[in-house]
């Protein structure tokens, strides 16, 4: 699948303290130790509708990390997936008339026009669960022969599952007790009323053929991947396991993370998925986790085609850190457009005060646990300086101006 087309970084002099992140798995802020060549991995869409605001901030936190490892002289290899077979997309084909593989072409590309917009860097690899179904194939084949999965009883819909206790360390990622485990299972997307599981929460790995849904054929019988299986395929086959980082929405730690990081595991015994699991947290809308199916939903594309900035809905959701759960309002677009267009005014001046000290304490901030707010304050205080008080150094505008543009990625 293409990607977006890619973005201009420019260089800024000098460099940051390493990257440290708080690691879902850990329960703490530790340091990433990439190599010269940073991995990650981050979940992407289900395209069965348009981007809304909390897609953009979990991809505008993974940006801040591409933007950094770049910043800091390390290559990065980003895989991002796009689920293009699932439940919801067929569903709201269904109720819309139109084919589903039209609706997610539609949607991924408007996806592709809003991260652009949003000045996104794009993966290396841009990969949909259509073209990776063989691979899906391939390691539930490997998962059933090893003993990690089972087809349950089930002569009509032979549907193949995951031994959740197939990894000695499954649950370590989320650190959820099994009360919690079995609620968020039902909650998110798991079945664990099916019958002939061993397992309330043994997740689906290959669903078999049903009238009227698409199918590929495997040795195991016809049908179509599980969800969780797709990310742990496109993974492995593009970046290995122990990437540096696994990436997503708060949501996405469990089922989603956890199983997909198991499937892997039970494969490559003793070695963790991924090094550093890191999690975005949740985007609110009149005072309720903004969501589909409660129709709270503030759309990039439609905010872009009322004449608002991207770069202020950057701002927007960069006033608040990025693992805090946090509301979108009316009030917090305003104070991005007024930050916007005073930070474009200092940068505008012939000179001002000295940016090296700005430049380093964004950098700093930035690469502890990516510290926004605090990034910010630091470029607020530069520009109500330089705007009350002037200042003598000519380079210091640009030098800002590039800074916020490579670090934040926000145009000025």
């Amino acid at each position: 699948m293409q990607s977006w087309s890619d973005i201009a970084v420019p260089t800024v002099p000098g460099s940051g303290p390493p990257l440290r992140l708080y690691d879902t798995a850990d329960r703490q802020v530790r340091p990433v130790t990439p190599g010269k060549t940073a991995t990650m991995y981050v979940c992407g869409i289900t395209p069965y509708d348009a981007t809304h605001l909390g897609h953009a901030a979990t991809y505008l936190s993974f940006d801040l990390v591409n933007r950094l490892w770049r910043d800091g002289g390390h290559e990065v290899r980003y895989v991002q997936n796009v689920t293009d077979v699932d439940d919801p997309l067929f569903e709201r084909a269904a109720r819309d008339g139109i084919d589903w593989r039209d609706l997610g072409a539609r949607e991924v590309e408007l996806f592709r026009e809003d991260m652009s917009e949003l000045r996104v860097l794009p993966p290396a690899q841009y990969v949909g669960a259509i073209e990776s179904v063989q691979e899906v194939v391939e390691l539930v084949d490997k998962l059933l022969a090893s003993g990690a999965a089972y087809v349950v009883d089930d002569p009509e819909f032979p549907d193949v599952y995951f031994r959740h206790d197939a990894t000695e360390q499954f649950g370590y990622e989320s650190g959820y007790d099994r009360a919690t485990m079995d609620r968020l299972f039902a909650e998110r997307g798991g079945d664990p009323e099916r019958p002939g599981k061993r397992d309330p929460i043994d997740a689906l790995l290959w669903r078999a053929a049903r009238e009227g849904e698409p199918s590929w054929p495997a040795p195991f019988g016809a049908g179509r991947p599980g969800w969780h299986i797709e990310c742990a395929a496109i993974a492995l086959n593009r970046i290995g396991t122990e990437f540096d980082i696994q990436g997503g929405g708060s949501d996405l730690i469990y089922p989603h993370h956890e199983y997909s990081s198991a499937h892997a595991e039970a494969l490559v015994k003793g070695r963790r998925f991924a090094r550093h699991y890191v999690h975005a947290g949740l985007i609110a809308y009149q005072g309720e986790k903004m969501s589909k199916s409660r129709g709270n939903l503030v759309f990039v594309s439609r905010l872009r085609r009322s004449g608002t900035d991207p770069s202020a809905i950057r701002l927007g959701l960069f006033s608040g850190h990025y693992r805090q759960d946090r509301e979108w309002t009316e009030q917090t677009l305003a104070t991005a457009l007024a930050r916007l267009d005073r930070y474009r005014a200092a940068v505008a001046l012939a000179s001002g005060p000295s940016a090296q000290d700005t430049v380093a304490r964004v950098r700093q901030h930035l690469a502890d646990d990516l510290d926004t707010p605090k990034a910010l304050a630091a470029l607020d205080n530069w520009a109500d300086q330089a705007l009350a008080y002037g200042g003598p150094d000519a380079s210091a505008p640009a030098l800002i101006r590039d800074a916020v543009d490579a670090l934040l990625g926000v145009r000025l």
